[in-house]
């Protein structure tokens, strides 16, 4: 009787097995015929059960294994992070026409589980629909109120770009790391338009954001974090998300004590940076009764937390790869120090400059290309069906742009793997823009500062190499100074050192 039971109990298991097995093979039927009805897929390497295209991938440089991956596939393919589909967009062309001309179709943001960990779909860089829309609206509209890119912060940045020297000229022309003193210089100028005032380099709860902040970026393009991103379940198990936990709540607490301190000096007629005009917008959504207003405590640490960090990282990042280009091409530097000091002599440079500087120009132009600092952007995510370049794209499906692709891409640039400085002068020696020149990405989701950016690489550039001579410590050659980098959310320079020799 009982051998009779467990035959019944295994027949009734297998017919299980084969239904489900016959549902599945009725499903990928199906959808294959549906994905020939709605159009054809991007190719790409075939995928293995549960991995993926993982093997496949460097996970510690995806970017590199994407533009070989091209090759073989073309502008459009796509691979898998284990069973999650992910389309790469590659070259000046296909990324442009995505990001411009179908901004609409792949302005979503794909907010990955450590994205979501930090973000909870708040603020502007991971969040979408109607939130980042009016978070977006408000940044843009209260940032140029403080003087983004405009008169208002070039006055800020002058000022920093003094305490910046100072902190140069404390290593006595001995050889030192830019990282702190660098990101501490321009961590100031987002903290003036954020908070209203800037913070000493001593200054402990300024340091430490800061530090937590850049250590964030570089957790957060790890080869562990992307592991995290694809199979979840892996997260107690990884010491990144740890770290970004730690330094999560670190920060929040001292954003929520700073935060605190303006709120209980608020005056709405009197606004000193982006806090206060939130506050008295939170302030006034609650005086109506609005119920549904995005303006709530939440919202604005995310948002303070998205602005100090994006403001900090990839400006910091792009001026320290220019001062150690500098050290690795001498002779560059020379063509420098010598139309700075025949055009300027020796007052402060201003923006008005800059037309006046067309090498200096083209050298930040290039550092900003060759140094490449946001290799795959943010990643996207598609707000709909779509059909580009002869595939289909369906709606939610990951999209990369991969920018590395864009400013390095052969048919655009005479030398895309060398620091060429005349990729961005005419015969004449005068500046010309480049249209495959999109290191703040393009089309809806471009980074919204990067008016202040701009105007930050120009006059801290211009200033350190007017007033310094950047070299290599001694016993090291310009050739020992690795242009490979290290990888996070940002590409930062490898670690090295310089000496700051004062310029006569």
């Amino acid at each position: 009787m009982a051998v009779m039971e467990s035959l019944l109990q295994f027949l009734s298991t297998g017919t299980l097995v084969l239904g489900a097995l016959l549902l599945l093979v009725l499903y990928l039927l199906s959808s294959g015929s549906r994905s020939q009805k709605e159009g054809k897929v991007p190719p790409g390497p075939k995928p293995l059960p549960l991995l993926g295209n993982l093997l496949t991938l460097d996970l510690k440089r995806p970017f590199d294994t994407f533009c070989e991956l091209s090759k073989t596939y073309g502008n459009v393919f796509q691979v898998f992070y284990g069973s999650k589909k992910v389309v790469v967009l590659v070259g000046h062309k296909t990324v442009k026409q995505a990001l411009v001309n179908y901004g609409d179709e792949f302005e979503d943001r794909d907010i990955l589980p450590g994205f979501r960990t930090i973000s909870n779909g708040l603020g502007i860089l991971f969040s979408n629909g109607e939130n980042w829309r009016e978070m977006r609206r408000f940044a843009l509209s209260n940032l140029r109120d403080f003087g983004m890119g405009k008169r208002g912060s070039e006055e800020k940045i002058i000022e920093e770009i003094q305490y910046l020297k100072g902190e140069f000229d404390k290593f006595e022309e001995k050889p030192f790391d830019t990282t702190q003193p660098v990101n501490y210089a321009v961590s100031n100028i987002i903290s003036s338009i954020v908070y209203g005032s800037r913070f000493e380099y001593t200054d402990p709860q300024f340091t430490k954001m800061v530090d937590r902040a850049n250590e964030n970026v570089q957790v957060f393009g790890s080869a562990s974090m992307m592991l995290y991103n694809i199979f979840p379940w892996l997260g107690p198990f990884l010491n990144s998300k740890r770290i970004i936990k730690r330094n999560l709540l670190k920060s929040r607490a001292e954003m929520t004590k700073l935060i605190t301190g303006l709120l209980e000096t608020l005056n709405p007629h009197d606004r000193r940076g982006f806090v206060d005009s939130f506050l008295i917008r939170k302030q006034n959504d609650e005086q109506f009764g609005k119920k549904d207003t995005h303006f709530h405590q939440e919202n604005l640490l995310v948002m303070v937390g998205n602005l100090f960090s994006a403001g900090t990282d990839t400006t910091g990042t792009t001026l320290r790869w220019g001062l150690m280009l500098m050290a690795k091409y001498p002779h560059i530097q020379d063509r420098v120090h010598e139309e700075i000091d025949r055009v300027i002599g020796g007052r402060q440079p201003m923006v008005e400059d800059r037309k006046k500087l067309p090498y200096t120009d083209a050298v930040i132009h290039e550092t900003q290309r060759l140094g490449d600092i946001v290799p795959m952007s943010l990643p996207h995510k598609t707000s709909c069906d779509v059909h580009f370049n002869g595939y289909f794209i369906r709606k939610g499906t990951t999209v990369v742009p991969l920018l590395t692709s864009v400013l390095k891409d052969p048919s655009e640039w005479e030398k895309p793997n060398t620091f060429y400085p005349e990729h961005f002068l005419d015969e004449k020696g005068q500046f010309v823009k480049r249209d495959a020149f999109i290191p703040f990405s393009a089309g809806h989701r471009v980074c919204l500062g990067e008016s202040l950016a701009r105007m930050e690489l120009f006059l801290f550039f211009t200033s350190l190499l007017q007033s310094y001579r950047f070299i290599t410590p001694p016993g090291v050659s310009g050739d020992d100074l690795d242009l490979k980098g290290i990888v996070g959310i940002t590409l930062n320079p490898s670690p090295h050192k310089l000496c700051a020799i004062r310029h006569s």
